[in-house]
């Protein structure tokens, strides 16, 4: 009974896990070197969009460690469309609450960040995209950026199509 009920729940879980990732169209993550995030080291995706009509939603994801030391994270990052217009973008995202308690899942020392970078986008061009991210911290007073941003262990680009475009 008990093996029924285990194997019921593994099931459930996989069709439930699937469903969640039925409007991804991408995600590609890169790990950051274990020094930490080098201030000029950019981070470049290739998007494989070919549906110029459809809206999209485009995240970052970030996974951080309890070593990284500030609550929130500010990054550049920047597309490149296909006919050369490139569209800069400086972003702050709130990593911690006011207590010190890290936004993000995960059970462990790392949590994992779902984080708004454009919604209901149109890749309105044919052609290949580029997003290129870059961490743009800086210790207050200092207007030199950090060198090595510690404690930031994975950065990603994941695309979705938009809820009302999702099929039943």
């Amino acid at each position: 009974m008990l093996k029924n009920w285990h194997l019921s729940s593994v099931c459930i879980l996989t069709l439930m896990l699937a469903s969640c990732r039925q409007n991804q169209v991408f995600n590609n993550t890169k790990v950051i070197d274990q020094r930490g995030w080098h201030k000029d080291s950019i981070l470049s995706f290739a998007l494989p969009i070919s549906d110029t009509i459809l809206p999209y939603n485009v995240f970052i994801n970030i996974r951080n460690t309890n070593t990284f030391p500030f609550s929130n994270l500010y990054l550049i990052a920047q597309m490149n469309y296909p006919n050369g217009k490139q569209k800069r973008d400086t972003l702050q995202y709130q990593m911690a609450k006011p207590n010190g308690e890290w936004l993000g899942t995960g059970a462990t020392s790392i949590k994992e960040s779902k984080l708004w970078y454009l919604e209901n986008f149109q890749f309105s061009e044919n052609g290949p995209y580029n997003i290129s991210i870059q961490h743009a911290m800086r210790s207050n007073g200092n207007t030199e950026g950090i060198v090595y941003l510690k404690g930031i262990s994975d950065v990603g680009i994941q695309i979705e199509t938009t809820a009302r475009e999702q099929q039943p």
